[in-house]
């Protein structure tokens, strides 16, 4: 049995004088612009018809295409924001407000809604849309906010000119819109929000050309267009682009003849620059080049402009050092340092990765580990032993930003920070288990603690320790501990 159709767009009974007044008001306007706008009475306005999730789509794609950090989080943090408005939308949706639909008839352009929409006007979901990316994109990056501000404005604007909706609509939806960006926020704050505390300066030379700075690029981490860019920016510094079994000789090298060492890569290129750095005494500038850079990115440093920045005006700071021992042997990490599945993971994915590729050698290690029966670490506390999955400790404390990732704030705090998940069965919902739970010192599965060293005992034979993304064997006594303020390193000090 066919129910009959429903008219949402007829506004309830009654004549409130306050809404009748803004209703004139409304349709005084509508009528002014649309007869005034440009093309008027040749052509449907095409941005307001077309635009929608497919353009947002498609604009976060092309900034993701940048491969620049920033332009990546501001495009993710638009996406994010254009799904918490069009959630916002759907609950509420059209019915409280039930606006009328503008009648064309009496404009330069007949027949504009060919097929009449039966929901009513308020507010305009296009406006919506436009105004939840723009706005989310702009929190994130103000330049490329900049850029994409004037596409959303016409899309909405453009659907008054269209006939589609009145002035109110419009700016309803924006509201709305931005109302959804703002929330967004409000849950994963942005970069420029939390303001890391004064880390210590320290006096180093300006380059304003570039004249003693000498750059190693691993090429393998496909670093040289950046090496080369940095080199167009400071015309008189020295780069060199070498393999990857070249790098610790190259690097050298240049510290023999350098007033800064540069380096180029990824975060296990940079940790072997920041060996020879410490033990040179030289200042180090870093350009990330690598796939993850955490260590670049924590310090501020995101692509060739702000190294450049740094340099040419003499900023740097002096950061923490992380360090292991194990009986002679020595070794320093700038991100983390872990034992337990994580190191074991990574063994297993370099022994498949040069027959299967990267990816399929990552999942397939991650089965085989987290298959096995075995713990691969034991903790003896109070006379008893415990079985352990992971014992990770960061250089400097990692703080979690709503449900964001981690990142490290201040690079000069002085802590290890010291995350263990506990033994038991299924590793893989433990793992997950503790991921989830983020900087809570307290779990059943999960435990934190910040300290300025920390030393493990009876460590047995061939457990493997990862650093920075490197890996070793050790056994008996390990110890980890931090180096204060040992590395100097440029970063534009004026950014976040």
């Amino acid at each position: 049995m066919k129910t009959p159709d429903l008219d949402l767009a007829t506004t309830k009974p009654g004549h409130p004088p306050l809404r009748d007044r803004a209703l004139a008001l409304d349709h005084r306007l509508f009528e002014t612009l649309a007869s005034r706008w440009p093309g008027a009475g040749t052509a449907p306005s095409r941005p307001g018809r077309s635009a929608g999730a497919v353009l947002w789509c498609a604009a976060a794609a092309a900034l993701a295409a940048s491969r620049t950090p920033r332009a990546r989080r501001a495009a993710t943090r638009g996406l994010a924001s254009l799904g918490v408005a069009a959630a916002a939308l759907g609950a509420v949706g059209k019915r409280p407000v039930r606006h009328p639909r503008p009648a064309t008839g009496r404009l330069p352009l007949p027949g504009w809604l060919r097929r009449r929409p039966v929901t009513t006007s308020f507010p305009s979901g296009h406006a919506v849309s436009a105004a939840a990316f723009a706005t989310g994109v702009a929190l994130e990056s103000p330049a490329w906010g900049a850029v994409v501000a004037p596409v959303a404005a016409s899309v909405a604007v453009s659907r008054v000119g269209a006939g589609a909706h009145f002035p109110s609509d419009v700016l309803a939806g924006a509201a709305l819109g931005a109302g959804a960006a703002l929330a967004v926020r409000g849950l994963v704050p942005t970069r420029g929000q939390v303001t890391p505390p004064a880390r210590p300066l320290a006096e180093v030379p300006a380059l304003p050309e570039g004249e003693g700075l000498v750059l190693v690029a691993n090429t393998s981490s496909g670093s040289a267009e950046r090496a080369r860019a940095l080199r167009d920016a400071l015309p008189r510094a020295e780069v060199v682009l070498c393999a990857p079994a070249d790098v610790t000789a190259e690097l050298e090298k240049a510290a023999g003849r350098a007033r800064v060492l540069g380096v180029c890569g990824g975060d296990g290129t940079v940790n072997t620059a920041a060996r020879v750095a410490l033990r040179c005494g030289l200042p180090l500038a870093v350009l990330p080049g690598g796939t993850l850079n955490h260590f670049a990115y924590d310090l501020g440093v995101e692509d060739v402009r702000d190294l450049a920045r740094a340099l040419r005006q003499g900023d740097a700071v002096r950061v923490d050092v992380g360090r292991y021992s194990c009986g002679g042997r020595h070794g320093v990490f700038l991100n983390t340092c872990s034992l337990g599945v994580y190191p074991e993971l990574v063994r297993e994915r370099e022994r498949w990765s040069h027959r299967i590729g990267g990816w399929p050698a990552g999942v397939l290690a991650a089965v085989r580990v987290l298959r096995a029966d075995r713990h691969p670490l034991e903790a003896e506390f109070r006379g008893r032993t415990h079985p352990l999955w992971l014992l990770f400790a960061g250089n400097g404390t990692y703080h979690r930003m709503g449900l964001a990732p981690g990142r490290r704030l201040d690079l000069a705090d002085g802590r290890l920070d010291v995350r263990v998940v506990h033994g038991g069965r299924r590793p893989a919902a433990r793992l997950l288990a503790a991921a989830l739970a983020g900087p809570l010192t307290r779990s059943p599965v999960h435990a934190a603690v910040q300290v300025g060293r920390l030393r493990l005992d009876r460590v047995a034979p061939g457990t493997l320790l990862a650093y920075d993304g490197e890996v070793t064997e050790v056994e008996g006594r390990v110890t980890l501990e931090k180096l204060p303020e040992a590395l100097t390193v440029y970063r534009p000090v004026t950014d976040y």
